[in-house]
């Protein structure tokens, strides 16, 4: 093996700084995409209302920009290593800030679905070359340990801080006279410009690496992804459910895709997915693992903020700032795992965190609200049903263990799952990356969601009768209604966590069995493309 890499204290001065400017530029990009997976979703309904959009088409504003994300970043990995992954990163960042000016103008459904599908697939072309370009332009060990720990901290950093600007923007009193909901949009417009103009000044182009693009697996590979993330999308919602026949026959056509998709890449001679990335069982350890803990945590922002919202009785504002603690100490903990891994294996860092991440699951699933029907009418009648739920005490420890455990799980994960790439790969490993992560939350949510809604319908089929003969005829078939579906969410959320707690532990049992890899082996790297700063 040979070491190219230089240590970090051979970096030049203007070398560091030129490093420290192309950080930057990548987290912008990185924030930018994840902050657009969540900063809609406190303004969904003032832009059915804005819009004459439905409730049962509402939820495609944030379907749209997760399928598209999710079914094209395969082909924008490979895109990137065959065009140039500074190329690419340009036109995905480029994509996604025309589609987000798009969005925030958007006059009917058609427009704004539309803008969410575009930015989804400039998302697909950005996210891969911008993880590409941490690998070929940061040396081996501690400066692209810190560049992964940026990267790794803004997924958590993005989704806590899109929950705050969505209901801040929502709720803006604009003088001039635009609805709050479209800077939700319009406000990525910048950054996405910043990034497209400044990428040239501080990224070397990579070099574009021989090979035709494999068309047919472009096509069933993608058309199998968007089935699949179809599919699970709808199997998490009330509507349809795993048993829909929407639901299965997409979950049935991506699987027959992407069998079909497999057969093509043993047979073509530069395939879209080289399944010799699977090879090292390292990183197939690390792509696995990366499927389950995305899972977990989309988890924990989904239910947690609806349940503070519609248990708790938090506004929208300050159920985002009740999420800020979470971006606080997924900084912290990133910080600290990439100074860690110098001196730490990845075994022990990933297995601790995924235990501390099932730690705080499973504190989320012991939010305690009353549960009997007297109960359950007083509480609402006085307050909330979760009066009893304190923020300080009940939920602020375990997000920000949660947040620790996210930490100490992406950061090293992602470290095993680039390293050693062949440079003509490091654009699609990148995003099988990224797939495992956005196919496995998708995955992980559906899967929460049927628990939860199984709990729910089941709770509250239970307790409304005796909701209704506890009230002696002075509520309404609607308030009592109301009643019992708060008192079953909360027990479908508390169910869905500790089922996400179970899922961590698998992930760290996953780990702690199989992952075999040294710190000391991080601190090099034997991709022959260069990884110096000219």
């Amino acid at each position: 093996m040979t070491d190219l890499a230089p240590a970090a204290e051979e970096v030049t001065p203007e070398q560091h700084k030129r490093l420290r400017w192309a950080l930057v530029l990548i987290s912008l990009a990185q924030l930018m995409v994840v902050l657009d997976s969540t900063i809609a979703n406190i303004a969904l309904p003032y832009i059915g209302t804005d819009l004459g959009i439905d409730q049962a088409n509402l939820q495609w504003i944030v379907t749209g920009y997760a399928l598209t994300f999710g079914g094209f970043l395969l082909l924008g990995g490979r895109l990137a290593d065959l065009m140039g992954r500074r190329r690419i990163f340009i036109v995905g960042v480029l994509l996604f800030a025309v589609a987000s000016l798009v969005g925030g103008a958007a006059q009917n459904e058609a427009m704004l679905l539309g803008a969410r599908a575009f930015q989804g697939l400039g998302a697909a072309l950005a996210s891969p070359a911008a993880l590409a370009l941490i690998a070929t332009t940061f040396p081996a060990g501690r400066e692209r340990n810190r560049a992964f720990a940026v990267y790794a901290a803004m997924a958590g950093v993005g989704a806590a801080v899109g929950l705050v600007l969505g209901g801040w923007l929502t709720g803006l009193d604009d003088p001039l006279g635009i609805a709050g909901w479209r800077y939700t949009f319009l406000i990525v417009v910048p950054i996405g410009l910043v990034a497209a103009f400044l990428a040239p000044r501080f990224f070397d182009e990579s070099e574009r690496h021989t090979g035709e693009l494999d068309v047919p697996g472009a096509v069933t590979g993608t058309a199998g992804l968007l089935a699949i993330v179809f599919g699970l999308s709808r199997a998490g919602e009330e509507a349809y459910g795993w048993d829909a026949p929407s639901t299965i026959l997409s979950l049935a056509l991506g699987v027959a895709l992407l069998a079909l998709f497999a057969v093509i890449e043993t047979r073509v001679q530069h395939p879209l997915l080289p399944f010799r990335i699977f090879a090292s069982r390292n990183r197939a350890v690390a792509f696995a693992v990366m499927m389950i803990v995305p899972a977990a945590m989309f988890a924990m922002f989904f239910f947690l903020s609806l349940f503070i919202q519609v248990v708790v009785g938090y506004s929208p504002l300050h159920t985002g700032f009740a999420f800020l603690p979470f971006s606080v100490a997924m900084i912290i903990s990133a910080t600290t795992a990439s100074r860690l891994i110098s001196s730490v294996d990845p075994r022990f860092l990933s297995g601790v965190g995924t235990i501390l991440s099932a730690i705080a699951l499973f504190g989320f699933s012991r939010l305690d609200v009353p549960q009997g029907a007297g109960g359950i009418i007083e509480a609402i009648t006085t307050g909330h049903l979760g009066d009893g739920v304190n923020y300080w005490t009940h939920v602020l420890p375990f997000i920000v263990l949660m947040a620790f455990g996210m930490g100490l799980n992406f950061v090293p994960l992602t470290l095993v799952a680039v390293h050693r790439l062949r440079a003509e790969d490091s654009g699609i490993g990148s995003g099988v990356l990224n797939t495992m992560q956005q196919v496995g939350g998708a995955l992980g949510l559906a899967a929460l969601s049927t628990v939860a809604l199984h709990f729910t319908t089941n709770r509250v089929e239970e307790v409304a009768p005796q909701i209704g003969a506890a009230a002696k005829g002075q509520l309404t078939p609607d308030q009592v209604g109301q009643f019992a579906y708060l008192s079953g969410f909360s027990e479908g959320a508390t169910h869905a966590f500790l089922v996400g707690s179970i899922m961590m532990l698998a992930a760290s049992a996953i780990i702690w069995l199989f992952l075999d890899v040294k710190h000391e082996e991080l601190a090099t790297d034997d991709a022959p493309e260069g990884v110096g700063v000219h």
